[in-house]
């Protein structure tokens, strides 16, 4: 896969501070059931990276610390991992919210039986990826026969109390099928609402649009096809100021599948780690001896007020109607 990293440094990109650490999000691993064209973890079947107990505890030690409110669980498919249940009973337990961002595929997977009934007894928030409502974008994006799956796990979600109860949260996940924004979200809502309704009577509670990253898989895609430098040009020519304010970094914490800290997702993916003292990030992106910080050596320190690590590819958070992984901004 073509490498474009290189073209995100250095960048222009406003600087931030980080405000705190209530929000955590944990690669459990990079196994996956498919292998999607936007995917910027470059997940798949064969991908065999799977976060170990240690590390969880490490997670749930510094949780408790910090008084985190919210465990966001992503992957690859983050229930291949073999401590998944593990995890988020303890989570619960200790009254944090957890969110399961799923594939809805992953439901109807052998040895995934009675997963749905786990996610509602520990009323788990499912965030759960359809990049459109038609079947024939859905497949472009993710997979022949993904849809259908889809809408399979979708109803089996449904007749959990998923999106028809209260404290069974059920939101969907809108990604672009290209190199553009994604439309207004509240109006892209209504016509999710209206269709899976119309036609499969399913229900959930909200949609989230996220805007694809030039980076991984994406960012290969976008150079083969000679889009790269017109895409970045969009995100940056459709900066907003007050979304630069309400990114989700500035909150978060993004923990890779070896227990390695970063400052979101994102930069977990460029190899781009978090660092408790200011360094700039050419130094960052050119050097091969950056120390990365274990979230374990992590659970008495103060994050307030520190610099956050940004690239070009931070302009994706900003452009329109803004990007997070709780939608628009």
């Amino acid at each position: 896969m073509l490498d474009t990293s290189h073209r995100l440094f250095p960048t222009d990109f406003p600087p931030l501070t980080r405000r705190g650490v209530n929000w955590i999000q944990m690669n459990l691993g990079y196994t996956c059931n498919l292998s999607c064209t936007h995917c910027h973890v470059n997940a798949g079947p064969k991908r065999t990276e799977q976060a170990s107990r240690a590390t969880l505890e490490s997670v749930l030690e510094f949780s408790q610390k910090h008084g985190v409110e919210l465990l966001d669980l992503t992957g690859g498919a983050p229930e291949l991992n073999q401590h998944f249940r593990w995890l988020v009973t303890e989570a619960t337990q200790l009254g944090l919210k957890v969110i399961d961002r799923c594939n809805l595929t992953i439901l109807l997977e052998p040895g995934q039986e009675g997963l749905a009934d786990f996610l509602a007894e520990h009323r788990v928030e499912v965030v759960a990826s359809l990049p459109c409502y038609t079947q024939d974008n859905v497949d472009k994006q993710r997979g022949k026969g993904v849809f259908d799956a889809s809408i399979k796990g979708l109803k089996l979600l449904n007749a959990k109390g998923y999106g028809r109860e209260i404290g069974k949260t059920l939101n969907l996940v809108y990604n672009p099928g290209g190199a553009f924004l994604p439309p207004p979200q509240e109006a892209l809502q209504q016509d999710y609402v209206r269709f899976l309704q119309k036609e499969f009577d399913i229900s959930f509670n909200d949609l989230l649009t996220i805007t694809n990253m030039p980076i991984a898989r994406f960012g290969a895609v976008l150079a083969a096809k000679g889009e790269f430098d017109s895409y970045l040009a969009l995100l940056k020519d459709n900066f907003s100021v007050a979304n630069h304010k309400e990114v989700m970094c500035r909150d978060l914490l993004s923990i890779d599948w070896q227990g390695f800290v970063y400052d979101c997702d994102f930069n977990q993916m460029l190899n781009l780690p978090y660092q408790s003292q200011s360094i700039s990030n050419r130094q960052l992106i050119q050097s091969d001896k950056v120390q990365r910080r274990h979230i374990s050596s992590l659970v008495t320190h103060e994050f307030e007020s520190e610099t956050i690590a940004i690239g070009e590819h931070c302009y994706g958070c900003t452009a329109g109607q803004g990007s997070s992984c709780k939608g628009a901004l």
